[in-house]
This record gives structure tokens, C-alpha cells and sequence, in this order.
């Protein structure tokens, strides 16, 4: 891989980091507010029936905001990868990443062959 690719998806990878980051805190902020309306006990959800319940939208919130701090540390490896020369080396088999899955997914890890194989193990 040449530097001036690496640049590039350095570029890519700390876009995305911002993107996460910024998803990270608007759903820190949702929430507080969700603690809020629990803790003050004047929120009677569970009889509403045109909304989602108090619960139920703690449980989506919760899912993303653990799907992106995922996200986030994987960004954060890929950015590790780059600063030790590792980049766009497959971290099972040590083969290159092909530049088309690292268009798609530039924090892979694997290489697709590896990743189809671990996904098949599932």
C-alpha cells in the first residue's frame, strides 16, 4: 500500500471517528434525558400506547450507543494499525486486505477470505 493511499484512509478512518464521536454524545445526551423522565416518576409510559416505553427506548439507546463505542475502538485499532505500519494486513493470516474491502470497511481487520471463515464459524 502506498503512503499517499494510507493518507487516504487515515483521512477516512478519522472522518468516521469524528462521525461516531458525535453519534456518541447526542445519545449520551438522549440518555440523560431518559434517566431523567425514569427517575422522576411522573412519566407513565407503560399505558401510552401510541409510544414506545420509557424501557424500551433505554434498551434502543443503550444497543447503540454499545454498537458505537464498537465502532469507535475498532476505528481507534485501525488508526494503531496505521501508526505501526500494519495497515491493510489481515490480522488472522497477514495477507493484504484488498483495497475494495477497505473502501467498504476501512477498520477491517481481516481480510474477506479470513472474515467469510469466521463468519462461517458462527
Amino acid at each position: 500500500m502506498t503512503p499517499e493511499e494510507v493518507a487516504r484512509f487515515r483521512g477516512m478512518l478519522q472522518l468516521q471517528r469524528t462521525g461516531t464521536l458525535a453519534a456518541i454524545a447526542e445519545l449520551g445526551s438522549s440518555l440523560v434525558e431518559l434517566r431523567a423522565a425514569r427517575s422522576d416518576g411522573t412519566a407513565d409510559d407503560e399505558h401510552d400506547p401510541d409510544g414506545s416505553t420509557l424501557s424500551g427506548e433505554w434498551s434502543r439507546v443503550s444497543g447503540l450507543d454499545a454498537d458505537f463505542a464498537g465502532t469507535l475502538a475498532s476505528i481507534d485499532r485501525a488508526l494503531g494499525r496505521i501508526d505501526a505500519g500494519g495497515y491493510g494486513r489481515c490480522l488472522r493470516c497477514d495477507g493484504p486486505i484488498g483495497a475494495a474491502r477497505l473502501e467498504a470497511r476501512p477498520a477491517a481487520e481481516l481480510c474477506i477470505e479470513c472474515a467469510r471463515a469466521a463468519e462461517e464459524r458462527r
